[in-house]
């Protein structure tokens, strides 16, 4: 019987690998379904693996798109050879949708490069290796598009190599000087160039990564109780609006607006989540509604549509941003119950559900339910988000937004970016891991975080080196040390330490971070029971007598309002900190400490290098030795340098080991600039 064989597949294979083979390019996001993000001249690494067969030279470039669709091409670097792992640092210097990919390619040059060297040296076929160097670069003259000038190096090289009258190392050397390999190095003559898939990159704004944030509750903002009364006054948006010029010159960024819009009456809690509220109690701003309106409307104590744009108008005279809380839930009373029931959630008694995170509940507030009629209520929350658009808000804080379906964020944050790309979303999203790194992923520009409950060196260590490393590439932690809902012991028990050390950590670890109003006076006295102030600000007034911080008050100079400002203007004149990606961490021989550096190459070549060391025992004054990796700070072990507290002042000669004393009866935190010794 004879054998028979089949005849060879003809058709491509499904996935072709290509020429040149590219592989596990990084960043990638949800293999490629989402765009890794950057702002404006943020750096990046995109890495690849990229071979090929036997011995001859391949090299790798990164391709970036910019929106105009013009693309810009950077060499990588091969960092491990025996992986194959190619290396690029990258950025984009304008805002919109960028793309990018690796492209794997045969490098004949850096193949007669090698080849020549080891031939020439061992006179083998030394004739033959420099004129096939000559060949090689008359190539690249041909290919490659370049001026005249450049044109002449390789010529040059050609004459150089042809010229029998020299010795063959000389010809070698002039093929193989390094002008030619700048040269090419710059614009490479490529062959059997194999790209890889284009990967989206979004570019954003600076404000996107880096920014300060200060929360208010407007109605709180020049707040007065009548002693004689019993009686409260609330602030309004005008007396508010004289707060900006604190705000500001605090170095705040963005002031951040708890919601502002009518407060409905059934259900309403009384001072501290109290069923019991009184006639004059003003009830949660998050028990959004009455009918006075909803969502697009403000609580008539406050002001009007006038008002508000008059507080807009002051903060951007002052450098600030406006915030606004964005919280989809609804009070009894809002219009959206009446005239839409359809968008809660009916019990089987024909009650609508209210609230609940047990064992807490919140009998005013009803969730949205976007299930029932997602067209309707998506189309509704688009037209309330671009009212305040309309109105000069270019941020917006969503509270809980893990409690809505992800796809509605999705759709909604890409919807208003087509004529707002400005326009920053914060998830206020204290939630499970997966859910937080998912909102990141389709849209929301920053995260609270978990940084309020990590408090030892080994936790902050972790939680920083996770933020900073591949989660960077999609979602921007903002650290919190205290907000309106959270006071944790740490921050009731450790004194005025804790509240310096834990601003001062927030205001480094990350590029944004967020203070509550009241952090200046260090308001630790919690609700028995709870992790959250006494009275809490969400269901009553707070009249913090900011006067009395004036020169000549009673406060002057002993708030922290002094030491909120020097932060932000360290964190201002100090570009390291404006970046989230360079962390790296250093040893203590105190495990109560940690320390850290940020190092930033600037446009003129120099570096940016901050480092702090901080004592995270509020209560004890501590002495240790601090080890550094002196090469994270850009020096050899045995250099020495001057390290340069932006705090107090002090300048010190450190080196490697170092002694350091830290806590409440000097600084709990050194906040040092770095330069070297030369």
């Amino acid at each position: 019987m004879r054998h028979v064989t089949a005849a060879p597949q003809t058709s491509a294979p499904q996935h072709p690998i290509g020429r040149i083979p590219v592989l596990d390019v990084r960043p990638c996001v949800d293999n490629g379904a989402r765009p890794a993000k950057c702002v404006v001249d943020e750096e990046f690494l995109v890495t690849a693996t990229v071979f090929r067969e036997g011995h001859d030279a391949v090299n790798a470039s990164v391709v970036l798109t910019d929106p105009d669709g013009v693309e810009h091409l950077m060499p990588m670097t091969c960092t491990n050879p025996g992986l194959n792992t190619w290396v690029a640092r990258v950025s984009a210097d304008r805002t919109g949708w960028w793309s990018y990919r690796v492209e794997g390619w045969s490098d004949p040059y850096g193949t007669w490069e090698h080849d020549a060297t080891i031939k020439v040296q061992a006179d083998v076929d030394t004739e033959l290796m420099l004129e096939e160097g000559a060949l090689v670069l008359e190539r690249a003259i041909a290919h490659g598009e370049r001026t005249a000038a450049q044109k002449a190096v390789l010529r040059d090289a050609v004459a150089g190599l042809r010229d029998a009258a020299r010795p063959p190392t000389v010809r070698l050397k002039a093929g193989t000087d390094a002008s030619v390999e700048d040269e090419l190095g710059a614009r490479p003559l490529r062959e059997y160039v194999t790209p890889s898939a284009d990967l989206p990159l979004l570019v954003e704004r600076e404000l996107a990564l880096f920014g300060a944030w200060y929360e208010i509750f407007p109605r709180s903002e020049g707040a007065t109780y009548d002693e004689e009364e019993h009686r409260w006054t609330t602030g309004t948006l005008r007396t508010a609006a004289r707060r900006l010029p604190a705000i500001a010159a605090m170095g705040f960024d963005v002031v951040y607006l708890t919601p502002i819009h009518p407060i409905g009456q059934a259900a309403k809690k009384g001072p501290n989540n109290t069923l019991d509220a009184r006639p004059e109690d003003p009830g949660s701003p998050y028990a959004i509604g009455s009918p006075d309106g909803g969502h697009d409307a403000i609580h008539p104590d406050l002001g009007t549509f006038e008002d508000f744009d008059a507080f807009v108008a002051e903060a951007r005279r002052r450098g600030l941003e406006v915030a606004m809380d964005l919280a989809l839930q609804c009070s009894p009373d809002h219009p959206w119950v009446a005239e839409h029931p359809e968008w809660f959630t009916t019990r089987a008694d024909g009650t609508i559900a209210y609230a609940e995170n047990p064992p807490k509940k919140y009998q005013d507030i009803y969730p949205v339910n976007f299930d029932n009629d997602p067209a309707g209520i998506y189309a509704e929350v688009r037209r309330v988000v671009q009212v305040w658009i309309d109105h000069g808000v270019t941020l917006f804080r969503v509270d809980n937004p893990h409690t809505k379906p992800v796809e509605f964020w999705q759709w909604l944050i890409a919807d208003v970016a087509k004529d707002h790309p400005d326009v920053i979303w914060l998830a206020e999203a204290f939630t499970k891991p997966a859910m937080m790194h998912t909102l990141g992923k389709i849209g929301f520009q920053q995260s609270y975080t978990y940084y309020t409950w990590r408090t030892t060196a080994g936790e902050l260590r972790e939680y920083a080196t996770e933020l900073s490393g591949e989660a960077a590439t999609y979602m921007r932690p903002s650290f919190w040390p205290t907000t309106h809902d959270i006071l944790t012991p740490y921050m009731q028990f450790g004194g005025p330490a804790a509240w310096k050390l834990r601003a001062a950590l927030a205001a480094t670890l990350v590029p944004t971070y967020g203070i509550y109003a009241g952090y200046e006076l260090m308001e630790h006295v919690a609700r028995p029971g709870a992790e959250e102030q006494i009275d809490n600000e969400k269901y009553e007034y707070k009249n913090r007598r900011w006067e009395d911080d004036e020169p000549g008050g009673p406060r002057e100079g002993r708030t922290l309002a002094g030491y909120l400002t020097r932060l932000n203007e360290i964190r201002r004149s100090h570009p390291a900190l404006h970046r989230l990606r360079d962390i790296r961490f250093h040893h203590v021989d105190d495990e109560n400490f940690l320390a850290f550096s940020k190092r930033r190459r600037l446009a003129d070549g120099t570096e940016d290098v901050v480092l702090v060391v901080a004592n995270l025992d509020p209560h004890s004054t501590r002495a240790t030795t601090l080890r550094l990796d002196m090469g994270a700070l850009g020096m050899e072990p045995g250099d020495s340098f001057q390290a340069s507290d932006l705090v107090t002042g002090e300048t010190w000669t450190w080196q490697r080991d170092t002694y350091v004393r830290l806590g409440p009866e000097v600084e709990p935190v050194h906040l040092v600039s770095v330069r070297r010794h030369w």
